[in-house]
């Protein structure tokens, strides 16, 4: 199977890059045979778009899952329309995350991790509070 981890370095033993759209680097990962596969994101200056363009290239390695820290709407749905799984949420080193992908740890994401753009992290507990607010403020 192959895997798509985002990393800020160019090696298994690098960090998870949080950011899926503008992560410094892309390692694709055949999981039986754990040959792996550098991409430098060119994604990662852009001024739009960064998540779709990310996902496409993605999606055209034939990426069977993706494993981030987090992701936005559109390149959710990028991935999503082309049958990747995604897992949000991993920190630590590759390394670990395609240990963990490998015995079944990880937990497939569902719905995006962040807003468009802005990339603030969506919490129940903001939505709580901008709830609260505006039945307080009737």
């Amino acid at each position: 199977m192959k895997i798509c981890i985002t990393s800020q370095g160019e090696t298994p033993g690098s960090e998870i890059d949080p950011r899926f759209g503008r992560c410094q680097y892309l390692i694709i990962v055949e999981t039986e045979t754990d040959n792996f596969e550098i991409i430098k994101n060119p994604s990662v200056d852009a001024t739009g778009g960064a998540g779709i363009q990310t996902a496409q290239i993605v999606a055209e390695k034939n990426i069977e899952a993706v494993l981030t820290g987090n992701i936005g709407p559109n390149a959710f749905q990028v991935l999503q329309a082309a049958n990747i799984k995604i897992y949000t949420g991993i920190t630590g080193r590759v390394r670990d995350a395609i240990e963990k992908f490998k015995t079944g740890s990880l937990f497939q994401t569902e719905r995006p991790t962040v807003k468009g753009k802005s990339a603030s992290k969506i919490k129940e507990s903001d939505r709580y509070a901008r709830k609260k607010w505006s039945w307080t403020r009737r």
